[in-house]
């Protein structure tokens, strides 16, 4: 099965194919998961939360191969999802910016015209929500941009290593951009509260997983290298 799986995981265009056939599957998933909504916020959602996923699975692949190291074998799947994650966020703004603020970009930023004629901010959280969304957009282009072979001998072995690992910063402002349109933009009291979205749950389970993943394998590689660095006790210091 090992050996399977080696062959399998080798091929990057295999990798390719399998990763787009997986977010094409799962966004429509999360598309079919939410047919009572209107149309525009179906695919807005089903491509954003799609995207987390991915992006997810990207930033627990490290971690999990650190605590098992027999998963190692799924380590190269860790670029391709993490560079269709990006490719996804990237669909998720546009429909952003055709179907909801309809390429004003003032009210991508929280702002509605007036009747006297000048844009007033109405929606504070929605604006810094989708500033922090559209900071993580660039920084995940670069990061997907610099995923390649090509880049990397550009960059030299240092450099592309201390850029990916960077991936936490954007992993941070997706967490905060999502948390942010899941629990408190539709609690306006000025409108109806929908129905709370079921996606509320499983994104917090999935945070805290990738979360305690990380944290797991920062303990296991600290713990090691305590250990390796603590002198052994059996041996005397000279002249004892």
């Amino acid at each position: 099965m090992d050996t399977l799986f080696r062959r399998f995981s080798a091929g990057w265009k295999t990798r390719h194919l399998v990763s787009l056939l997986i977010a094409g599957l799962g966004t429509y998933a999360f598309l079919v998961s939410r047919a009572e909504w209107s149309e525009m916020h179906r695919w807005n959602r089903a491509v954003g939360d799609m995207s987390v996923m991915m992006v997810a699975f990207s930033m627990a692949v490290g971690p999990l191969s650190r605590l098992i190291p027999k998963t190692r074998m799924i380590i190269p799947w860790r670029r391709e999802f993490g560079i269709y994650g990006v490719l996804l966020a990237a669909v998720h703004t546009a429909i952003i910016l055709v179907g909801w603020v309809q390429w004003d970009l003032m009210r991508l930023f929280g702002y509605e015209l007036h009747p006297s004629g000048i844009y007033v901010m109405l929606q504070h959280g929605f604006g810094l929500a989708n500033i922090i969304g559209i900071v993580a957009l660039v920084y995940g282009l670069v990061l997907a941009i610099s995923s390649s072979n090509w880049c990397q001998r550009l960059l030299g072995g240092a450099v592309w290593k201390y850029l990916q690992q960077s991936a936490y910063v954007l992993w941070a402002l997706i967490v905060v951009h999502t948390a942010y349109f899941l629990y408190l933009h539709f609690q306006d009291f000025h409108r109806n509260t929908p129905e709370p979205n079921w996606a509320q749950i499983p994104f917090i389970i999935l945070v805290l997983l990738v979360i305690a993943l990380q944290f797991g394998a920062s303990y296991k590689t600290w713990k090691q290298k305590r250990g390796r660095a603590a002198p052994d006790q059996n041996e005397l210091p000279q002249g004892a």
